[in-house]
Parts: structure tokens; sequence; C-alpha cells
């Protein structure tokens, strides 16, 4: 069981209905799922619930999967999809945060440069928050989980081009709101410098 692919094993499972196939697809991607979840919720029973959830709805889905994208983007889109349509029906916290690899900046032991590197990558994920669901999702999909233009151009059904020029906005969007709620800071921090230098102005 071990060396078939996962396109394999989904052919396998839709042709037998044989549980032990769609199990090593749990077994392969339930951790990966719950993990995704988990960043788009930040609690962990409601990652769980997700997890379950987008599991159920895999099962149903199965026998529509083409094969036009690897199964683990298929899977990633849908685990996306889901959590985003909770995030807007349930209302929920809009706290879609990056994996480490997006916020460890390499600052060693010098603690005013580990400081500055925090405070920058929590005003890049304060900027990524202010961006629509949509936005975040393939800004994340590309530039986090590595999934490739035509990846995600099969998985929403766009071409290639109208997915590169959503993520030029994406990016454009991130940008702004990133320089601005910086600004913001470093204006405040010179407020607060010159009102402790000068303080019976």
């Amino acid at each position: 069981m071990q060396h078939f692919s996962d396109e394999e094993l989904v052919r396998l499972y839709v042709e037998t209905q044989r549980n032990t196939y769609f199990e090593k697809l749990y077994e392969r991607y339930c951790d990966k799922v719950y993990r995704k979840c988990l960043s788009f919720t930040k609690d962990p029973l409601r990652a769980e619930d997700l997890t379950h959830d987008i599991f159920l709805k895999l099962v149903v889905k199965l026998s529509s999967f083409r094969e036009q994208a690897k199964f683990s983007t298929w899977l990633y889109s849908i685990t996306y999809n889901y959590c985003t349509d909770q995030l807007r029906s349930h209302n929920l916290r809009r706290e879609v945060y990056m994996d480490d690899n997006w916020e460890r900046l390499d600052v060693e032991s010098d603690d005013g440069l580990a400081e500055m590197a925090e405070m920058e990558a929590k005003q890049l994920e304060k900027a990524l928050h202010q961006l629509a669901p949509e936005e975040q999702t393939m800004l994340l999909m590309k530039y986090q989980d590595d999934i490739s233009i035509r990846d995600i151009a099969s998985i929403n059904g766009l071409t290639e081009s109208a997915v590169k020029m959503r993520l030029k906005r994406s990016r454009d969007k991130l940008r702004k709101n990133y320089l601005e709620g910086a600004l913001f800071w470093l204006l405040l921090a010179i407020k607060v410098a010159l009102s402790i230098r000068w303080p019976f102005r």
C-alpha cells in the first residue's frame, strides 16, 4: 500500500470503494490538513472539526478528481476553500497566519534585531489579514505552499494570466497595507521619542 501514489489510491478507492485506500490517503494528509485549518482558526478544537468536515467532503468528491493537478494540490484547494467559506459564513476572526517559514527571520542572538524582525513579521501578518479571504488564499497557495500558477489556475477555473493578474493585485495591496502600517508605527515612535526628549514643550 505504501508504494501507491496518491492518484493511484484515489483511482483504487473510486473503483472498489474499499476503505483501506481512503484510510491511507487520510493517514498521509490528516496532519497537513489539520495544520492548514489551524492556520485559519488558531483554535485547535475548531481546526479538528474543520479537518473532520473536509475529509467527509473528500469522500464524496473523490470521484470528481480528474488529475488535472496533483492530488495534494487538489486537497489543499478544498481545504483553503472550505476554511475560507467558514471564515465568511461564521464570521470567524480573520486570523489566517503564516507558517513559521514566513515569520522567522535569521537574526540570531541580537535582541534588538530580533525584536525588530518580530515587529516586521507581525506587521506583515496584519497587512495580510486586511486582504479579502480569496486574496489571502491565493497568496498563501503561491508563496507559502509553493503551488504552481498552472495548478492554481486549474483549481480555480481561471486562466494562468488571470491568476498572475490577481496575484499581482493582491501583492500590491499587501505591500500598500504593510507600508501604511509601518509608516504609522514609525510616526508614532518618533512622536513618543520627541515627547520623552522634550517633555515640557
